[in-house]
């Protein structure tokens, strides 16, 4: 046995040799998977906006002549802004489809003859005449790059602007991740759109307890919510679902969604949350069936069109938008969960111009994946020291959010 046994020196070569290419493996296998999300989030990833732009003004107090910074997105929550009368709103987005999209929503505010249009254009499905609209309307106000995106043809021949014509909220990574869910749902018996015929808060608890929180005991179920790629439609990238599953035992977001599709379902009444319309008929309400979103409602309207022209959206970073605006130049920060994405770096270039563009009593909001702040322990203490961080407005906010995707919302006001 002895002479089998290998030369110690060469084991312990051929140990590190093992424990090198195991790096490797992981290295690469996490770089795939940074890749893969990255080319995801190249479309349109989010038809709407999943942050509650209600909260967002509370935690803001936002007022006429406030000068706002915020992350595009679906552009829903910059023209619910726009009914607080602000001075100006800066709007930023690396993803040229959801800058397109933002450029389109403005210009139905400013353009389509009534509130009615602005609805069946933008909430409403199956209208195959809001393609005449846009010809109609906006297509001759529209900018010049927006105006070839959307009379342009997607990968089916069909022209991208045909899509508000059938229901662009079945569109996007989001939409096409919801229409899988419902689709993983059925095959266990189960339709997530019975959701929406309950009529109390004790019909959506049960149809929750009895029809969607089993689905998270499925072993199918529980081993997809193991793996990066499968939850990259919720846009969950690589970084936060390693902060997620840090926390359960089997490394799995089970636990995490069901907890959050509880708070979805069971803690907002069903007619005053769009959100849930969405993740459950993938459609708004109709009038008898509940609210529209804020900047959709008739009583904004006049004031979202009378100030949409306030609003530039502008196809760059948040911190190179930064760095082009004098100091003390900002008074309202919005960064979604841009920050669960960024390196130490990239966070502390950020909050740098954000320390020096602010003026006095700034406020900075944002959601995390999961419920702490990420900021202390990798912001630098110089930055983080002349800013605030309100605890107890961010928790009751946070546990207010209709979207419930997010474990935590962040308030940080700018110290005298």
């Amino acid at each position: 046995m002895t002479d089998l046994a290998p030369d110690a020196g060469f084991g312990r070569k051929n140990t590190k040799l093992k424990s090198a290419l195991l790096q490797h493996k992981t290295f690469s296998l996490a770089g795939v998977s940074e890749r893969l999300f990255g080319l995801l989030f190249s479309g349109l990833v989010y038809p709407q906006i999943w942050e509650d732009p209600i909260v967002d003004m509370e935690a803001m107090q936002l007022r006429s002549g406030h000068r706002i910074v915020t992350i595009g997105s679906g552009g829903c929550n910059v023209l619910t802004y726009l009914s607080a009368c602000p001075a100006r709103i800066d709007v930023v987005d690396l993803n040229r489809h959801h800058i397109a999209l933002n450029r389109l929503k403005l210009a139905a505010f400013r353009h389509l003859p009534s509130h009615k249009d602005v609805v069946r254009f933008l909430a409403s499905t199956g209208m195959r005449t809001n393609s005449d609209a846009f010809d109609l309307f906006i297509a001759p106000k529209l900018d010049a790059a927006s105006r070839a995106y959307w009379s342009g043809r997607d990968i089916t021949g069909r022209r991208r602007i045909s899509v508000f014509g059938r229901n662009i909220y079945r569109t996007g990574l989001l939409g096409r991740f919801i229409a899988a869910s419902h689709f993983l749902a059925r095959l266990h018996g189960i339709d997530p759109e019975d959701f929406v015929q309950a009529r109390s808060m004790r019909e959506q608890r049960q149809f929750f307890d009895d029809k969607l929180a089993p689905l998270f005991e499925r072993p199918v179920i529980r081993w997809l919510t193991s793996r990066k790629s499968s939850l990259f439609g919720l846009g969950i990238p690589p970084q936060q679902f390693d902060e997620l599953a840090s926390l359960s035992d089997e490394r799995s977001l089970a636990a995490v969604l069901r907890h959050r599709l509880e708070k979805l379902t069971c803690h907002f009444p069903l007619r005053e949350n769009y959100f849930a319309w969405q993740a459950f008929a993938r459609r708004y309400p109709l009038p008898h069936e509940g609210d529209l979103p804020p900047y959709l409602q008739g009583s904004k309207y006049e004031t979202i069109r009378n100030h949409a022209d306030r609003v530039a959206v502008h196809h760059e970073s948040f911190t190179e938008l930064l760095a082009r605006k004098p100091a003390s130049s900002v008074d309202r920060y919005v960064l979604l969960d841009a920050q669960d994405w960024m390196s130490d770096r990239q966070l502390n270039d950020l909050w740098s111009e954000i320390t020096r563009t602010a003026d006095a009593g700034a406020v900075v909001i944002f959601r995390t994946a999961a419920e702490a702040s990420i900021l202390p322990g990798r912001l630098s203490a110089a930055l983080l020291e002349q800013w605030d961080y309100d605890a107890e407005t961010s928790m009751r906010l946070g546990s207010q959010d209709r979207s419930a995707i997010y474990g935590g919302f962040h308030i940080y006001r700018k110290r005298a």
